[in-house]
């Protein structure tokens, strides 16, 4: 076996057809809407590799610290041979559990970008000549089916992104993970906790105004990918904690009427003078209802893990 394989499951017009779609549906809803995937262009990727090094944004220092402290007792309790990571990126966190894991044979890295898969694989075998790298290009919320490799398997979504879906979305994916698992298999899942509102609000709304230019370039990635003339500076960011929900909400809103134009569509869409359209939703978890959800996708909580400060949770599901 080549220590490095790369497989295509995405057509490569799949991120334009999306993105179109998206941007159609969205924006002609009410209230208007936009998935937080479209944040992440090269520019999107730097500003958020910014984010996390703020000191405002704790999630990703919390989860490093679990992952730092307990990769040796994740790997112990997996026996994984096989890590399955979903919307990988630059792999820069599994590192820790790869070198926690003393059997591994294959890493399978997750994710819809091509160049993010063969640079981060391009880094781990210069690092670990031995392991086997078989990357997916891939879109893990609309199913997926995972390379024969050998088990017991892995299969982890980190970074808290499962916050970033709806709880029915949650749902369908949890329960789509549920299907990879064979018997031994495991999901390792990171979930930002509930916390103080202060704490959280502040967390997406930085003082130096980081993830205010995060939000805006949703708009930059419509504007150059779809020809929309629209500009960013002609909205505000908006961060907000939903009590009932147990969510941030980031939005942006409409500092005057306007109207955006976007030719590649054929549409024209109006907004009023202080009008929001939601960009994205972070959800705040508690473990039981980590529990209730992973047991109702027929996935059973094991070990839970989390930083010093009760912060940030690591959980490990097997199935039920």
């Amino acid at each position: 076996m080549s220590p490095f394989l790369l497989t295509r499951t995405l057509p490569e017009d799949a991120t334009e057809a999306a993105l179109s779609a998206d941007v159609l549906h969205g924006l002609t809803r009410t209230p208007k809407a936009l998935p937080p995937k479209w944040f992440y262009d090269a520019r999107g990727s730097e500003l958020f590799e910014e984010i996390t090094r703020l000191p405002e944004y704790y999630p990703t220092r919390a989860e490093r610290e679990i992952l730092l402290d307990r990769a040796p007792e994740i790997a112990a309790a997996s026996g994984a041979h096989t890590l399955v990571e979903l919307g990988s990126g630059s792999s820069e966190k599994t590192r820790h559990l790869l070198d926690a894991l003393p059997s591994l044979h294959s890493y399978v890295p997750v994710d819809v970008s091509e160049s993010a898969l063969t640079g981060a694989a391009k880094a781990l075998l210069e690092e670990r000549p031995g392991l086997n790298v078989h990357a997916l290009i891939a879109d893990f919320t609309r199913g997926l089916a995972l390379p024969g490799t050998p088990g017991p398997r892995l299969v982890a979504f980190l970074g808290g992104t499962i916050g970033n879906l709806l709880p029915a979305e949650r749902a369908v994916f949890l329960r789509s993970v549920r299907s990879l698992l064979a018997p031994g298999d495991a999901l390792l899942l990171g979930t930002d906790l509930v916390k103080d509102e202060d704490v959280l609000v502040r967390a997406y709304d930085d003082a130096s105004g980081v993830t205010a230019a995060f939000n805006k370039n949703v708009l930059s990635v419509i504007a150059r990918e779809l020809g929309a003339d629209v500009d960013p500076d002609d909205f505000e960011h908006v961060a907000l904690w939903d009590r009932e929900q147990e969510w941030i909400e980031m939005r942006l809103r409409a500092r005057f009427a306007l109207t955006v134009k976007i030719p590649e569509l054929d549409l024209v869409v109006p907004f009023e003078a202080g009008e929001e359209m939601r960009t994205e939703i972070s959800a705040k978890f508690r473990q039981e209802g980590v529990r209730t959800e992973l047991a109702a996708a027929e996935l059973e909580l094991t070990h839970w893990w989390t930083d010093t400060e009760g912060r940030f949770a690591l959980s490990l599901a097997t199935a039920s």
